[in-house]
């Protein structure tokens, strides 16, 4: 597993279009994105997972040093040849890493349940050891975040990535085949979009924290799923 630093930044919308209009001299837009003749994006699509007691939930809160959370993890909308990842995403400290194994969408709510499916019969480690927190743990989905990513690659580092998550939002306790669903969403933070700048060594990229003094810009420890999960006004369930 690769760790990478990551920091994110919570912008208004009023200033994408200056925002991005400042990085383009250092950055690319990256391949997997659509290009819709404005910039590049997809939409991405994530059910997240916890245990009866919230424990990835209270980590985030508590503010664990090292943490995990389990996802499922699709993009735009599925086809007959759709697959996903099921990810295991890891902070620590100020770094980022994920285990991640890639199974057919048709078929997952099999390979969850019982471990295994026709599509996928060989089992890698990644899936594995997502198969084995999921069930020793006993977790459930809890929250399905969606957002448009606005992605970008560093022009002189291609290790750097650069995205604008925007229109953030959020629907509690789903069913996994609601994956790439758009029904009873929630938005997050309707004023603004997180600004995600990663990089594999540090400091930051000069360019990258010269934009982000310019703008004022402040770090923050943003969660999608966390502020997905509260942004229902729902009490913890125990």
């Amino acid at each position: 597993m690769k760790l990478r630093y990551e920091r994110k930044y919570l912008v208004n919308n009023s200033m994408l279009t200056a925002l991005r209009s400042r990085l383009v001299p250092f950055v690319k837009p990256d391949k997997f994105a659509v290009d819709n003749l404005v910039y590049p994006e997809y939409t991405v699509r994530s059910i997240y997972f916890d245990t009866p007691t919230m424990d990835a939930l209270m980590d985030k809160v508590e503010g664990l040093n090292e943490r995990r959370k389990l996802r499922i993890r699709g993009y735009d909308a599925p086809d007959s040849n759709t697959k996903v990842f099921m990810e295991i995403k890891r902070k620590i400290g100020n770094r980022i890493g994920k285990n991640r194994a890639l199974v057919p969408w048709v078929g997952l709510s099999d390979l969850l349940e019982w471990g295994t499916s026709p599509e996928h019969a060989i089992a890698k480690e990644d899936q594995n050891k997502f198969l084995f927190y999921l069930n020793k743990e006993n977790q459930q989905p809890v929250n399905l975040i969606v957002y448009d990513r606005e992605p970008y690659l560093g022009r002189f580092d291609k290790t750097v990535r650069v995205t604008f998550d925007k229109n953030i939002r959020s629907k509690f306790k789903p069913d996994i085949f609601e994956l790439f669903s758009n029904d009873n969403l929630t938005s997050v933070w309707p004023s603004h979009f997180i600004l995600e700048i990663k990089y594999d060594n540090a400091p930051m990229p000069s360019w990258a924290k010269s934009i982000v003094e310019e703008f004022n810009l402040s770090s923050q420890a943003l969660s999608k799923y966390a502020e997905g999960y509260f942004c229902h006004k729902l009490k913890l369930f125990t």
